[in-house]
């Protein structure tokens, strides 16, 4: 599996989340203590967006272990973002490449994902052959990540996000029956269109990867008495991880099973995700 962040608040240097954090993402690369593998170095992805281009996200990918990229390391030093989302891959049957790296991008919208659709071979075809043709071009990987993403946007993910992805899993698992196949989702999302961040926590069988949003603002800085960017968080900052980084009670809570998260710059609702089967 893999694991992934994301952050919309006031502009904050990459590096605070995914290196100057304790157990910040980088770290979780090499030294995950939730995930489905210990060590994700499958390739990583960064997306982030630049005030005033809001709707043309930037994204550098590669697929060198996050820990080894001498290149994301200066990059993160130096680029200050409102909203970006990071992801780090644990390649599950689908090929180490570039392409298939987090995160996918389709005009403003940016998507990542910690899970898999079980029995994507089997279902493979059916699926794809379900995506809008208009949209099929887009498609340059392999990977169930992306065709998911391409569903969600086939379903309406411009117009009615948590409902198309709801749609979207609803047909997985509708086309998942017919093919015999149990639990087939497992999933923790999380898209942008560059004014929200959603976050969805979901699967199947009822017990998905972990996720957790940020909390108490007081309680963050407590953790980084040192970094005064992170001193000057205000309520209006929010994150979403796989994994919390740092262990101070109260920073971190843990988003509920089938339930999904629509944040804005000092606003968070959370909502019941319920499939849609078609």
């Amino acid at each position: 599996m893999c694991r992934w962040n994301a952050y919309i608040g006031q502009p904050l240097l990459l590096e605070e989340l995914l290196f100057r954090t304790e157990h910040g993402l980088i770290d979780q690369s090499l030294h995950s203590h939730m995930g489905a593998e210990t060590t994700n170095g499958d390739g990583f992805g960064i997306g982030w967006y630049v005030p005033g281009m809001m709707d043309a996200p930037a994204r550098y990918r590669s697929v060198e272990p996050a820990w080894n990229d001498a290149n994301l390391r200066d990059l993160a030093r130096h680029i200050e973002s409102p909203l970006f989302l990071a992801h780090i891959r644990a390649a599950v049957g689908s090929p180490v490449q570039q392409t298939n790296c987090h995160p996918f991008r389709h005009g403003r919208w940016l998507f990542v994902h910690n899970g898999l659709l079980n029995g994507f071979r089997e279902m493979h075809r059916d699926l794809v052959l379900a995506i809008d043709p208009s949209l099929f071009s887009g498609i340059a990987g392999s990977t169930d990540s992306e065709v998911l993403f391409y569903l969600a946007l086939t379903f309406g993910l411009e117009e009615d996000p948590i409902g198309a992805v709801e749609r979207a899993i609803g047909f997985v698992e509708t086309t998942a029956e017919r093919h015999g196949i149990e639990q087939a989702v497992q999933m923790t999302l999380g898209f942008s269109d560059g004014d929200r961040v959603w976050g969805v926590r979901y699967s199947t069988a009822h017990s998905s990867r972990s996720l957790f949003v940020s909390g108490d603002v007081s309680a963050l800085k407590k953790l980084h008495p040192g970094n005064p960017r992170l001193q000057r968080l205000s309520d209006a900052d929010q994150a979403i991880v796989s994994e919390p980084p740092g262990d101070l009670p109260g920073a971190w809570l843990e988003v509920p099973e089938s339930t999904a998260l629509v944040m804005e710059t000092g606003a968070r609702e959370q909502l019941p995700f319920r499939p849609q089967p078609s």
